[in-house]
């Protein structure tokens, strides 16, 4: 199974078997993911407020789908705040570097 488009590995969530095509290479990371949604679909059928596997699977693609959204935002928010700061120190240094220029 050499070719470029992986293999099967079998996954399971919520107690059902999945076969998914995956890379070869990345069996450890596709089983990651999947006991992680495994463990958020638990999580969201054991609260008790939805029922059955389709909408337990819509509701935790939903909640994922949220958190990885504003984790974004928040990651884009502190990268414009590094920028702004290294902005301001450019701009302190050039006015630095402007004013000894003068001065000579």
């Amino acid at each position: 199974m050499s070719n470029d488009r992986g293999h099967k590995v079998a996954i399971r969530i919520m107690d059902k078997e999945y076969l998914v095509g995956c890379p070869e290479g990345a069996e450890d990371e596709l089983l990651t993911s999947a006991d992680f949604l495994d463990k958020k679909m638990r999580e969201i059928r054991d609260a008790g407020k939805v029922l059955g596997l389709e909408r337990v699977a819509v509701m935790t693609a939903l909640n994922l789908s949220h958190e990885l959204l504003k984790s974004k935002a928040e990651h884009q928010e502190k990268f414009d705040e590094r920028i702004q700061k290294l902005n301001k120190k450019i701009d302190s240094s050039l006015a630095i570097t402007e004013k000894t220029d003068l001065n000579e």
